[in-house]
This record gives structure tokens, C-alpha cells and sequence, in this order.
């Protein structure tokens, strides 16, 4: 016997406008029920996994213990600008000159999410490793 993970909860101080925000990260609507002033409001991504906000009246005060990585499907640099353009902000550039990494955001209540390379950067750089290895 196993368990299946439903969803992700993610504790929030406006449950509906945090989903909205993600809603616009994953290109997935929210739940049709739900609406401003929801107290509970969800996300269903295509892999069946369900991102789901909880209103909670104490703010976030720590770093994350758990986040999510997200791996664009264009490139990562241009990923990170459309999502700080979102609403999203700055926290940590853990990419290195090779072309690995990631950079850490954080959404519009300061919960820290990775955004990784995506599989087009990855394939470039090894072409590009692998054309060096040859010169």
C-alpha cells in the first residue's frame, strides 16, 4: 500500500488572489467555484496534483521548509523576468557560468519557489559542451 499525494497546500493570508497569481505562473485556471474572498481556493495542474491555498490568519515568518521547482518550458532567464513581471520577487541567483542552477523567487507572499533550467537550455548546454569537447 501507498499513498498518492492530492495536492500541495500552501498557507496564505488571501488565499484567492495567491491562487490567481499561480494560476497565471502554471497556465491553469482556478477552480470554477471559487472566487474573491474564498477562503479556500485551488489550482488543478495538468498532472493531477491540485495547488492549494489556505487562508490562515499568522503571517509567514521562516523560510520555506518545502517549495516547488518549476522547469519552463522556455528558457529560464525568460521565465524569471515574466514571472517577477507577475508579481513574484527577487531572492536568490544560484546560477553559475556554465549555464546549471536556478533562481530562487518568491511569490506575492514571500513563499520561496525555484525556477530551474528548462529542457531547451539544458539540451544547448550540453551541444555546446560537447562542441567544445570536439574543438
Amino acid at each position: 500500500m501507498v499513498s498518492v499525494v492530492q495536492n500541495v497546500a500552501v498557507d496564505c493570508a488571501d488565499a484567492y488572489e495567491l491562487a490567481l497569481f499561480w494560476s497565471k505562473v502554471t497556465g491553469r485556471p482556478l477552480d470554477p467555484e471559487d472566487g474573491p474572498g474564498s477562503r479556500e481556493t485551488a489550482v488543478q495542474l495538468t498532472e493531477g496534483l491540485v495547488l492549494y491555498f489556505n487562508q490562515v490568519p499568522e503571517p509567514k515568518t521562516v523560510k520555506n521548509r518545502v517549495h516547488l521547482c518549476l522547469r519552463p518550458e522556455t528558457s529560464r532567464d525568460q521565465e524569471v523576468e515574466r514571472l517577477l513581471a507577475l508579481g513574484a520577487t527577487w531572492v536568490g541567483d544560484h546560477r553559475n557560468p556554465d549555464g546549471s542552477g536556478w533562481a530562487v523567487l518568491a511569490d506575492p507572499e514571500g513563499n520561496e519557489f525555484c525556477v530551474l533550467r528548462s529542457d531547451s537550455d539544458r539540451t544547448a548546454d550540453a551541444d555546446s559542451d560537447r562542441a567544445a569537447a570536439n574543438a
